[in-house]
C-alpha cells in the first residue's frame, strides 16, 4: 500500500476511536464543548501514530540505508506538535472547567439550531472535526515519510530551521496573547471592558495571529520533503477557519454584543489579524 494513504488512513482510523468517544462522552456531560480540548490535545497522539507508522515502515522494508537525520527531522518536528498540541488543550481544559457545566455559546446556539437532530449532527460534526485534523496534520506526514539525502547544516536543512524558529515565535506569542488576556479578565475592575493590554494593542486577535504562525511554521518545515509543498494546505486552511469561520467572526459578533460601542471603537481603531501600529483616528465603517 502506499505509505501516504497507509498514513493518512491510521490517522483516520485514530480519529474515528477519538471522536466517538469524545461524543458518547460530551453527550453524557450535556457539554458539547469538551470536543475543543479533545481536539487540540488529540494532535499528540495523532502525530505519534505517524511516527510509529513511518518507523514501523522502514522497519519492515529493512532500509539500512534509512538516513539518520531523517530520523532526527521527523522526531524534532513530532515534538514540536506535541508541545504545541499538550499546551494548547491544557490552556482550552482550564477554560473548559471553570464554565461547566455552562457550554460555550457556540455549541449552546448549534444546539439550539439542530433542535431534536442535535446529537446526530453533532456527531457527524465531531467526525468532521477529526477529519480536519489528519488534513492539518499532513506536514508531519510528509517529514515522517522523508528519506531524502542530508541537507545542510545541522541535518534539519534552511527550511527546517526556518520552521522550528518560526514555530517558537508562534508559540511564545501565543501563551504571551493568552497570559495577558487572561491577567486582564482576572481584575475584576476590567469587568465589561475591551482588553487593549500588550499584544492586544497591535492586533485584535493576536493570539489567533500566533496559532496561525505555529502551523506556518509546520509547513515551512516540511517544505524541504520530497511533496512538502503540499504542508501548505495546514497553515491556508487553518488561515480560512480562523480569519472567515469559526474564529474572528463568532468572537467579534459576541464581543459586540457584549461590549457595544467600546469594542466598536476597537475595530476602527486595532488590527483583526496581523499585528500593527494603531490608528489614531477611528476608521468609521461606510
Amino acid at each position: 500500500m502506499n505509505p501516504i494513504l497507509l498514513l493518512v488512513l491510521a490517522g483516520l482510523a485514530f480519529v474515528v476511536v477519538e471522536m466517538t468517544v469524545t461524543w458518547a462522552a460530551a453527550r453524557r456531560l450535556r457539554n458539547f464543548g469538551v470536543v475543543d480540548v479533545v481536539w487540540s490535545f488529540g494532535f499528540a497522539p495523532l502525530i505519534v501514530v505517524f511516527l510509529a507508522f513511518a518507523a514501523r515502515r522502514f522497519y519492515d522494508a529493512k532500509l539500512d540505508s534509512y538516513p539518520e537525520w531523517s530520523a532526527v527531522r521527523a522526531c524534532v518536528l513530532a515534538a514540536m506538535g506535541v508541545l504545541w498540541s499538550v499546551r494548547l488543550g491544557f490552556h482550552l481544559f482550564v477554560r473548559v472547567k471553570a464554565h461547566h457545566p455552562v457550554e460555550d455559546v457556540r455549541y449552546a446556539k448549534l444546539r439550539t439550531d439542530w433542535g431534536a437532530a442535535t446529537d446526530r449532527k453533532m456527531y457527524r460534526f465531531f467526525l468532521l472535526q477529526g477529519a480536519l485534523q489528519v488534513v492539518l496534520a499532513l506536514p508531519f506526514v510528509w517529514v515522517c515519510l522523508d528519506d531524502s539525502p542530508s541537507p545542510a547544516p545541522a541535518g534539519l536543512g534552511f527550511t527546517g530551521i526556518a520552521g522550528l524558529g518560526l514555530w517558537i515565535a508562534g508559540l511564545v506569542g501565543e501563551s504571551i496573547a493568552d497570559a495577558q488576556l487572561a491577567r486582564f479578565r482576572g481584575n475584576p475592575a476590567n469587568h465589561g471592558k475591551v482588553c487593549q493590554a500588550g499584544l492586544w494593542a497591535h492586533s485584535r486577535h493576536p493570539n489567533y495571529f500566533f496559532e496561525w504562525l505555529v502551523w506556518v511554521g509546520y509547513a515551512v518545515f516540511a517544505s524541504g520533503a520530497p511533496w512538502g509543498w503540499l504542508a501548505w494546505i495546514s497553515p491556508l486552511l487553518m488561515f480560512h477557519f480562523l480569519v472567515n469561520v469559526t474564529g474572528i467572526p463568532m468572537t467579534e459578533e459576541l464581543s459586540v454584543k457584549s461590549k457595544g460601542d467600546a469594542y466598536r471603537l476597537y475595530q476602527q481603531t486595532t488590527n483583526a489579524f496581523f499585528p500593527g501600529p494603531r490608528r489614531s483616528t477611528p476608521v468609521r465603517p461606510a
